[in-house]
């Protein structure tokens, strides 16, 4: 039975996880060089304020300098364009070896997306995938669509890195600063938005942490 380590971090700065999350990557890399298992881990955390772009990522897409902004920026490894993570957001970062679990890249973002989807369900929130956008998104196909959810990975060796973002009672007006994820015609949204209260964030955690568990460990 293949297991994943997870680490709730609580609220950290952006450098410190990203370095952490380096450190596990290499360490996994290195363990599949030599023929090893790697160890599989999840960490979990709410940044500080922070803007990060991928590498594919037009900084035109930021509507300001770093000043204006009034947070760090972080050219980064994963796909995607640029999006906000802070307080009241919940990340999730696989560090997991895709072959442990049987899943292709593809299956790997489609699960990611899953978690959230069926985390929304329990609040009763309809969730879909949007084609050609990653992530996870409300009233797909009408004008209102909008973004609950980011999503930007890394993978080496199926060894993955980066994740998902869950906006559940994050401060929305920083997105006004950028294009969310290059899109200047969809909007974001949080579960507090919709539900038109702020959540127990430590509940909806822990209901997001068993839903990875259920989707990822049931793959093996």
């Amino acid at each position: 039975m293949t297991n994943i380590y997870i680490q709730d971090l609580g609220l950290k700065d952006y450098q410190e996880v990203w370095d952490l999350q380096h450190t596990l990557f290499n360490v996994a890399q290195t363990a599949k060089k030599n023929n090893l298992l790697p160890q599989n881990n999840l960490l979990v955390v709410e940044h500080l304020p922070v803007y990060t772009l991928g590498k594919s990522a037009s900084e035109a897409n930021l509507l300001g300098s770093e000043e204006f902004l009034g947070a760090k920026i972080f050219k980064i490894e994963r796909g995607g364009d640029v999006t906000f993570h802070g307080p009241g957001q919940l990340v999730l970062y696989p560090i997991i070896d895709l072959e442990q679990f049987n899943m292709s890249l593809r299956d790997y973002i489609f699960n990611l997306e899953e978690l959230i989807i069926q985390t929304l369900q329990t609040f009763n929130i309809q969730a879909s995938r949007l084609v050609g956008a990653s992530g996870v998104w409300l009233d797909v196909g009408s004008p209102k669509e909008r973004k609950i959810a980011a999503l930007g990975v890394k993978a080496s060796r199926h060894i993955t890195m980066h994740g998902v973002a869950f906006n559940i009672n994050t401060d929305l007006s920083w997105f006004q600063k950028i294009n969310p994820c290059g899109f200047v015609d969809k909007g974001v949204t949080s579960l507090a938005t919709e539900l038109q209260e702020n959540q127990d964030f430590e509940a909806v955690k822990s209901l997001v942490i068993n839903n990875f568990q259920s989707i990822f460990l049931k793959q093996n």
